[in-house]
């Protein structure tokens, strides 16, 4: 499937947001993140309107280009042309976070299994881990009302989340909030890998919990490990992952 390239098209500032959020969904993709096209990233385009790129309905993640990606805006009109739709479930979730986030550069949505076990556990994300301790100080919980394509939702997704940067989505998902492309990828690996420690702990034995204490500051050691860059402290080794892989994802 061709599409056309919109690289001498658009502003250099769009196009590299444009290559930096197609690798987010191929290296999602790589990691066995995908729930077929069944879930979104979406990332905001600069200025003060409030629009942000989103996949295009239809495409698995291993498809999806630069060029592809579509420009919604906060009422969900496309503005770029696209055969594709925009999934109206992926409009709700991002457009009302992006809405009263402006520090939400990016926002990463999940159905993994290791993700939707966690999240229909009533205990949810519990102090086992080192990576939970990173999820827990940043956590909100969002009970679940069906597919979210209803704009009544919104309000209450948005406040479920408030601050945080991570979301569980209760009998859904996760979710993840970064002010950029790569922090959102770093937070849901972060996300993925303590659900999946979870499962795995509890088919054990008894569970040793890491005193909550610990949570306090754990932020600001995570900048102390990366130097202060957040998740673009490891963004350029996932891009040379995915060069080594085949680099058509910025077309």
């Amino acid at each position: 499937m061709q599409i056309p390239s919109l690289k001498n098209i658009v502003s250099p500032q769009e196009w590299r947001l444009r290559c930096d959020l197609a690798a987010c969904y191929r290296l999602v993709a790589h990691f066995g993140w995908t729930d077929l096209v069944f879930t979104h990233i979406s990332a905001r385009l600069p200025g003060d309107e409030h629009r942000f790129l989103i996949n295009p309905y239809g495409l698995l993640f291993d498809e999806i280009t630069a060029s592809s990606l579509i420009i919604v805006d906060q009422l969900g009109n496309k503005l770029n042309d696209s055969a594709f739709p925009v999934n109206r479930a992926g409009f709700v979730i991002h457009s009302a976070i992006h809405a009263v986030r402006e520090d939400a550069g990016c926002v990463l949505h999940t159905h993994t299994r290791a993700g939707v076990a966690v999240s229909a556990q009533k205990c949810g994300v519990l102090p086992i881990s080192q990576q939970s301790t990173f999820v827990r100080a940043s956590l909100g919980y969002h009970d679940y009302e069906g597919v979210a394509v209803r704009d009544e939702e919104r309000p209450r997704l948005q406040a479920d989340l408030g601050n945080s940067s991570f979301l569980m989505l209760r009998n859904h998902g996760l979710l993840t909030v970064g002010p950029t492309i790569a922090d959102a990828f770093l937070a849901m690996y972060l996300f993925e890998t303590t659900c999946q420690i979870q499962l795995s702990a509890q088919a054990g034995g008894e569970l040793i919990e890491v005193d909550t204490a610990i949570e306090q500051g754990v932020g600001e050691i995570a900048q102390r490990q990366t130097e202060g860059q957040g998740g673009t402290f490891v963004w350029p080794a996932l891009l040379r992952k995915l060069e080594r892989m085949g680099s058509d994802y910025q077309q």
